[in-house]
């Protein structure tokens, strides 16, 4: 088989093309670009399917675990499939655990240490009991979020753009710093020990329920399952599009209600509004997918992130 493979421009990638076993799959394909350019490796590729100039078609993206006979019309040998460099790559699981170990190492650090007095906050610091309950819960989340990435999720893209690493970051270890400074400030003045136990006890519940959310979403991925989207049911996912997203934001609000600081709902506002974001989007998909006709399923309706309100 001859396989072509230009640029979106038109231009050829690897110069003559490549010529493959007609049993050959897309990740076949994919290593035989690296082969020759001995630059793109599979994760930074992205195959597509060319489509007609002035088509408002969105074009056809080549699974890597599919054999290229699918891709071609009738009995041809020849096939042109579109290359975009989607540039330096890491794992999820990278991108995750380093997003995450910043907020769990840098907290503790405002905690345990008397930065403040080097800040010109003279006398001695009293800690109150909610910081250190904040603390433990702080550092519990995060723990959490570190041991799901690396057994509990299935991740549908096994890598993301480098990029992507300092963006997260930034915001993770930013805020992490931010409402770590004013929690465990000395002049901070803490909640009754009523609004305290309520939030934290709320927050954990949330922590548990989001934490069996993933799970639930875990077990729609399958190493051996078909892939692709399905409908998450179960627990909240019978009522909420993304409970995962719900427990997380409500999880957060409990945090906030126990520690009562204007740059922990700041957090909540920001996270809130990015997840809401993902949530409609996926809701739409889901959808759009699940549409009743043809035999497809109808996705039923419910909630798509913030019972009751969204």
């Amino acid at each position: 088989m001859k396989v072509s493979v230009i640029s979106r421009s038109g231009k050829e990638v690897v110069r003559g093309g490549l010529e493959l076993s007609n049993s050959a799959t897309v990740a076949d394909l994919q290593e035989a670009i690296y082969k020759r350019t001995k630059k793109f490796y599979p994760s930074r590729q992205r195959l597509t399917l060319p489509v007609p100039p002035g088509s408002k078609e969105r074009p056809v993206v080549l699974n890597y675990k599919k054999s290229l006979n699918d891709y071609v019309d009738g009995n041809s040998d020849n096939i042109t499939v579109v290359f975009k460099d989607l540039g330096p790559q890491v794992s999820y699981r990278t991108l995750f655990f380093f997003e995450y170990l910043g907020p769990l190492v840098l907290y503790p650090v405002f905690y345990y240490v008397n930065i403040y007095k080097y800040l010109g906050f003279e006398g001695e610091r009293v800690i109150h009991p909610v910081q250190t309950y904040a603390m433990y819960y702080w550092c519990f989340h995060y723990a959490k979020r570190i041991f799901e990435t690396f057994f509990v999720h299935r991740f549908s893209h096994a890598t993301s753009p480098l990029s992507n690493v300092y963006r997260n970051c930034a915001y993770y270890w930013s805020f992490g710093c931010l409402i770590a400074y004013y929690v465990n400030h000395p002049h901070y003045l803490p909640v009754s020990d009523l609004q305290m136990k309520i939030g934290f006890g709320f927050g954990v519940i949330c922590q548990i329920a989001n934490f069996y959310c993933h799970i639930l979403l875990r077990n729609l991925r399958k190493p051996d399952g078909p892939g692709g989207y399905q409908i998450p049911s179960g627990f909240l996912f019978n009522i909420v599009t993304c409970a995962n997203y719900t427990t997380e934001i409500y999880q957060w609000l409990g945090f906030n209600i126990a520690t009562q600081t204007l740059a922990g709902y700041l957090f909540v506002v920001v996270a809130a509004s990015i997840m809401t974001n993902w949530a409609l989007a996926k809701h739409r998909r889901l959808r759009k997918l699940f549409d009743g006709k043809e035999g497809r399923p109808k996705y039923p309706r419910r909630w798509v992130i913030l019972p009751p309100f969204l």
